[in-house]
């Protein structure tokens, strides 16, 4: 989620197409549609190369859908770079990768695992500091995550895929993507972190003193210590928790014990205090330096973005203005917070599948013809 991240504070909690709305119950659709030729269709709502100006929807959450069984001792590991990684893996076919939030855990993709399944073959990944992986006292980097998520590809998956992400795993998605242009086909953000901005500048600053380096900065961080510490405790209290969660989904129906309980497990973590130490103060705080700018220009493949409208961390704005950017993405608008996938599920999941079968799967099979 960025479950618990609103406790940070900042984006990264929260970075050719086509708008659309999805149809769900109880809901009119108004509007206009200059349709291209190639595009898909949600019950007869089309999805094109042109705009599609619609409502948002809403629908009920996750009533009647199977949800992945919660493990205490997770589900699978790999070891990379020395470090113990959870993942889960379900389904066959054609891969297709799903990315946490600032957070959370593959846990979060509960009621999307088991639909996407029946026609994929779904991983979920625990990106390294976070869930049930090594809670690993490193130096934190976006990069960190891309290399993670790139060598992943290469040794589990071991196929071209398509990734997903929600909030900092959006971004993570995208910079992977970025990296493996050959390998990967597609990408969909549900509420992704980043910035627009000048990296350039971000990048600038003055030589520190003598004064700064040995006096101001140790005092600084003896500060942050104490102040962080105490924020990463009253952070992990299930009461709290449950606060921010409720915040942050629109419909709170299930923010519920499966869901507290995936992001309390992780936080008692021996290390767990030491790595959001150091996420907020080498991470959150340089964040400036990675822009969506530079990273849409080295991506290649069609892109789809699953929007919550109504979060109070990334609004609808921020989805047009990569849309802008890279014309080669479609939207689509829901009513829902921060946590779209796991708020309103049936939505995310039908959207991602019609959006799979009409994007992505055609062109790997014609690739595969192709080939032989």
């Amino acid at each position: 989620m960025s479950t618990s991240c609103a406790t940070v504070g900042t984006e990264w909690l929260n970075p050719v197409g086509t708008r659309l709305a999805l149809p769900g119950r109880n809901n009119h659709f108004r509007g206009k549609c200059d349709l291209s030729r190639r595009g898909f269709t949600f019950n007869g709502i089309v999805a094109a190369g042109a705009s599609v100006m619609t409502t948002s929807v809403v629908a009920e959450p996750s009533k009647g859908l199977e949800r992945l069984p919660f493990k205490p001792e997770g589900y699978n590991y790999w070891t990379w770079r020395g470090h113990k990684i959870h993942y889960v893996v379900e389904g066959e076919g054609f891969p297709v990768v799903l990315i946490h939030g600032f957070g959370a855990s593959a846990f979060h993709w509960r009621y999307n695992i088991p639909e996407l399944a029946k026609k994929y073959k779904v991983y979920a990944l625990d990106l390294i500091g976070f869930g049930w992986s090594e809670k690993a006292l490193i130096d934190y980097d976006a990069f960190i995550w891309r290399d993670q998520v790139v060598d992943f590809l290469k040794e589990i998956v071991k196929e071209p895929a398509v990734l997903v992400g929600n909030s900092l795993g959006g971004f993570t998605a995208l910079i992977a993507a970025a990296s493996l242009t050959d390998e990967v086909k597609g990408v969909t953000l549900l509420n992704s972190a980043g910035q627009f901005g000048d990296v350039s500048s971000a990048a600038e600053g003055t030589e520190e003193t003598a004064l700064q380096k040995f006096i101001l900065k140790p005092l600084k961080e003896s500060f942050q210590r104490v102040v962080l510490g105490f924020v990463f405790w009253q952070s992990k209290q299930p009461a709290r928790i449950e606060s921010v969660l409720k915040s942050v989904y629109i419909n709170s129906s299930n923010v519920d014990d499966y869901l507290i309980d995936s992001i309390t497990k992780p936080a008692a973590d021996p290390n767990a205090g030491e790595v959001y130490y150091r996420l907020m103060t080498r991470f959150i705080s340089n964040q400036r330096k990675y822009t969506l700018n530079n990273v849409l220009r080295q991506l290649s493949c069609p892109l789809l973005l699953l929007w919550g409208d109504l979060d109070p961390w990334v609004g609808p704005a921020k989805a047009n203005q990569i849309k802008e950017f890279y014309p080669n993405t479609t939207i689509v608008n829901l009513k829902a917070g921060h946590c779209p996938h796991d708020e309103v599920p049936e939505l995310v999941n039908e959207a991602l599948l019609h959006w799979l079968s009409a994007t992505i799967t055609p062109a790997s099979s014609l690739e595969t013809v192709s080939e032989t």
